[in-house]
């Protein structure tokens, strides 16, 4: 079987109030005007499919939240996002690869964020067969031809495929190419579906 996981909230933790915090302290702007203006909009999704450079990202993002920051300040802001590893799920990716399965990390992500987490968490790298970066393909969850792509470059069939997300859109997308998908609504989910299902 292929196995796919997320990232965000699958693997890692991540906390998006975080980022906030870390603007407003430098920003001076308040923290609750930072989170009612922060959208995952058409600069976010560019990002994420490599299609525009981090520091166009980073003023894309300044402009629309009406923040003044440098390309350092809002880094430092954007890789706060990350909290703990879930070590429970990576015990679990490693048991699946000793067991023969292939396991495989599919997130969207961009290039800032890729600065940081691999070396930040390298247990991820050490517990998965490949990983399989929305910026490097070009395309992003819920797209089905991200799901397309990667069980063709894996030789898999969807029926052969495990899918592990914490969004919802993604778990449609992924069940429309007719790859089994399941949504992570916290740390018990993934223990949880092998302790009920296992290999």
């Amino acid at each position: 079987m292929l196995y796919i996981f997320d990232l965000g909230n699958v693997i890692v933790d991540i906390d998006f109030n975080r980022v906030m915090g870390v603007w407003s302290d430098y920003s001076r702007v308040p923290l609750a005007n930072l989170q009612k203006s922060f959208v995952m909009g058409e600069a976010f999704h560019r990002h994420e499919r490599g299609q525009i450079s981090d520091e166009d990202f980073a003023t894309a993002v300044c402009q629309e939240m009406d923040m003044a920051l440098s390309f350092d300040q809002f880094a430092a802001g954007w890789q706060a996002v990350f909290v703990a590893l879930r070590p429970e799920v990576i015990a679990l990716m490693k048991q699946l690869r000793e067991q023969g399965h292939r396991v495989v990390v599919l997130s969207n992500t961009n290039r800032l964020h890729t600065n940081f987490w691999p070396g930040e968490y390298p247990q991820i790298a050490e517990a998965a067969d490949k990983i399989y970066l929305s910026q490097e393909m070009g395309m992003r969850k819920p797209d089905a031809e991200i799901y397309q792509k990667l069980l063709e470059a894996e030789s898999f069939s969807a029926d052969q495929a495990i899918f592990f997300d914490d969004n919802a859109d993604n778990i449609k997308g992924a069940q429309q190419v007719g790859i089994t998908s399941i949504l992570v609504t916290g740390k018990e989910t993934v223990p949880g579906y092998f302790a009920k299902n296992p290999c």
